[in-house]
């Protein structure tokens, strides 16, 4: 008999554990496969690797002379004629640079071009005609400059056919067998945008400045994608090349994934689709040197000697900056001298293509252990355990980003261990509690005498409960979304709330508090709410704050026990979204919406509880509601609820789970419900200190005109 109880104890737990495994090998498998969901994960993961760890800088091998704003102030605006951009290209290459890349597309003929401005001007002078026609095309006097330079010319991929000439140079590809006809996956582009073939023709490199922002950052950027066909190899690549004399590149496939790009003896791993992972710095100032100091002599020539020398705008207006992993927005020109500096440096970031099966098995061996102890551990020690198995990995991850700059998704793992214990918690817990019913099944002769006081005090509870409005009294309004949960510490309590209309356009709502707990303050509760109520009713188009003056006379008149009760009473337009509030004593509410960074609060219209002081006039106070926006109403039994250490929920850990809400789109049933089950996880069954009530309204705007 002994031998059955204790197989039939042990059973409940093998169930919870076939359920944990079950969760884990499907969390596992996601991870494995890279589902969709995993993406933002790791790039928010990644990204908290550069913020704490950006690159460290040594050598610059890198110039960017920079059209900036000093420069177009010295030198009028954007674009230049050619013939300057060409003498800025001559003094570079006095100076002996390793490469010159131009960050700019110059696709039309220039308008300044002295052929242009004859053909424009309609000049009848024949000396002024004869000097025009005899002086060089700006353009020409560029392709000369470009000519005698190493020089690189950028080149923009597209989504449509523009017909533009392009140019490229050779890219041999060696794939390892078998090739099995699969498609190689780099980065495509319809057409190009491509400066003159007149300047191209005299360039001696060509290279891409396309880039991809994922979800509007710059992680990651092709080395080599396809325009029309056509193989281009990304301007940082380029100027490699011309700066190594190499007449090719070579590109690694294996099947259809891009393996690695190659340029003289420098071989750069690439992911499948041909792109890297840069690995970024701050901006430094160092790294540039200004277009107007080149051309006016200001500059050092030893700055630029063996230099890879871009030149690219950076002036506000002229470049998009883009956002970075590191927080920063930098100009494109600056991002592709990361890039270079990266590829000459060796500092590539590098994620392993068998990382997602290494994460999904760690994931298998900490999840493995966690369903074998959770049940038998202290829900302490087993919290303890799981943060350890989130913190490690994640220890682990940083350090092998820091020194050997791979990456590894912790992230991802971490989240689905913590969502594997909850729910063996979840279930454990419950199975603890049906044990514990049935527990209490054995002794409930024991209890007989107490089932009577119990069921009188489940009977006042369910007056309690059926006093309060129904919720769905207001879910035919397309205005207006509300929820509300009021749970008593005892089997009754001292909070209430209620709403109701005032008439097809205002909705009067009230949340409040009774000093105390237990049966005696639920009975003021129902005098205070009740009078409350009926206040409102015989002067329906009072000023809230005479509403307030008179409930607190009201309740004020027949308080032997000197009671007193916080109360926040308000009426919302729905058309409007105007309210009308006035606080007695009562927590101030919360405001939310998912555009704003952090909650706002109601702080006027105050005054003290209901039956604090005789015969006070309140005053009432307003404010506009915005479409969207969110009114959060609550007891202290929120904020001071407290855990079996004793500690406190607190107002900052419930403005931190209402900003997680709001600005997760949380509807006001679930913001109710997410911060009740917040503060209950916290409490994590300690004794409630106090009754917990939380009401949430969002106004949602007017109704739409029918017909519009």
């Amino acid at each position: 008999m002994a031998r059955k109880a204790r197989s039939s104890a042990a059973d409940p737990y093998r169930r919870i554990r076939l359920a944990g495994a079950a969760l884990l090998l499907v969390l596992a498998g996601l991870i494995w496969l890279q589902a969709p969901w995993t993406e933002r994960f790791q790039a928010g993961w990644f990204d908290a690797h550069q913020v704490l760890a950006p690159r460290p800088v040594g050598r610059l091998p890198v110039t960017v002379v920079e059209i900036d704003q000093k420069s177009l102030q010295a030198l009028g605006q954007w674009p230049w004629p050619r013939t300057q951009l060409a003498r800025l290209v001559d003094i570079v290459n006095q100076a002996e640079p390793a490469a010159i890349g131009l960050d700019i597309l110059m696709p039309e003929a220039d308008a300044l071009s002295p052929e242009r401005l004859l053909a424009r001007m309609q000049v009848k002078d024949a000396a002024i005609v004869a000097a025009l026609r005899s002086m060089p095309s700006n353009d020409s006097e560029l392709a000369r400059a470009l000519h005698d330079a190493p020089s690189v010319m950028a080149i923009a991929g597209v989504a449509e056919v523009t017909g533009m000439s392009l140019r490229a140079v050779p890219i041999a590809v060696r794939a390892s067998p078998p090739e099995g006809g699969a498609t190689p996956a780099w980065t495509r582009y319809t057409g190009a945008l491509t400066s003159l073939d007149a300047l191209n023709s005299q360039a001696h490199g060509w290279g891409l400045i396309s880039v991809d922002p994922s979800r509007g950052v710059v992680r990651r950027i092709p080395l080599v994608a396809s325009v029309n066909g056509t193989l281009v190899p990304a301007l940082a690549l380029e100027m490699l090349r011309v700066a190594m004399r190499a007449p090719s590149l070579h590109l690694a496939l294996s099947g259809a994934a891009v393996r690695s790009m190659s340029v003289g003896e420098l071989t750069v791993p690439t992911e499948a689709d041909g792109a890297v992972r840069v690995y970024f710095s701050g901006h430094r100032d160092d790294r540039f040197v200004s277009a107007v100091d080149v051309l006016e002599g200001r500059i050092d020539p030893a700055q630029l000697r063996k230099q890879l020398v871009l030149i690219g705008p950076t002036a506000l207006g002229l470049y998009d900056y883009q956002a970075t992993p590191t927080g920063e927005r930098l100009s494109g020109s600056e991002i592709h001298a990361q890039l270079l500096e990266n590829l000459v440096d060796g500092t590539l970031l590098h994620r392993p293509p068998w990382a997602p099966a290494a994460e999904a098995l760690l994931l298998l061996l900490l999840g493995a252990a966690l369903m074998r102890v959770t049940p038998r551990f202290k829900p302490g020690h087993a919290a303890l355990l799981v943060l350890a198995c989130v913190l490690l990995p994640m220890l682990g991850a940083f350090a092998l980003f820091r020194w050997q700059h791979l990456l590894f998704d912790a992230a991802t793992p971490g989240l689905s261990l913590l969502l594997l214990f909850a729910v063996l918690a979840v279930l454990s817990l419950g199975e603890s509690t049906r044990q514990r019913r049935a527990l209490q099944s054995l002794v409930q002769s024991q209890r007989e005498q107490s089932a009577r006081i119990a069921g009188e005090l489940e009977a006042a509870q369910r007056i309690q409960t059926g006093s309060l409005p129904r919720l769905d009294l207001l879910q035919g309004d397309a205005r207006i979304e509300l929820h509300a949960t009021l749970t008593p510490a005892r089997e009754v309590g001292g909070d209430l709330y209620d709403f109701f209309r005032l008439d097809a356009d205002r909705l009067f709502l009230v949340v409040g508090d009774v000093a105390g707990k237990g049966l005696s303050a639920s009975i003021f509760m129902a005098v205070s709410k009740a009078l409350t109520k009926s206040t409102m009713l015989r002067a329906p188009q009072a000023d809230i704050g005479q509403i307030m003056s008179a409930a607190n006379a009201e309740v004020s008149r027949d308080n032997p026990a000197m009671l007193f009760v916080t109360l926040f009473a308000a009426i919302l337009d729905l058309r409007s979204g105007e309210l009308h509030y006035c606080n007695a004593g009562h927590d101030n509410p919360y405001r939310l919406h998912p555009d704003w960074p952090a909650p706002r609060r109601i702080e006027d219209g105050d005054g003290p509880p209901l039956c604090a002081v005789d015969d006070f006039a309140y005053q009432g106070a307003q404010c506009q509601l915005a479409r969207g926006e969110m009114l959060c109403l609550m007891t202290d039994g929120v904020t001071e609820a407290q855990n079996p250490a004793g500690e406190l929920y607190g107002s900052a850990r419930a403005q931190a789970r209402l900003i997680e809400l709001s600005q997760a789109g949380a509807d006001a049933h679930a913001l109710v419900t997410g911060l009740q089950a917040d503060a209950l996880a916290f409490a994590a069954g300690a004794e409630p200190a106090d009754d917990l009530t939380i009401l949430a309204l969002r106004w949602l705007g007017p109704a739409p005109v029918a017909g519009g």
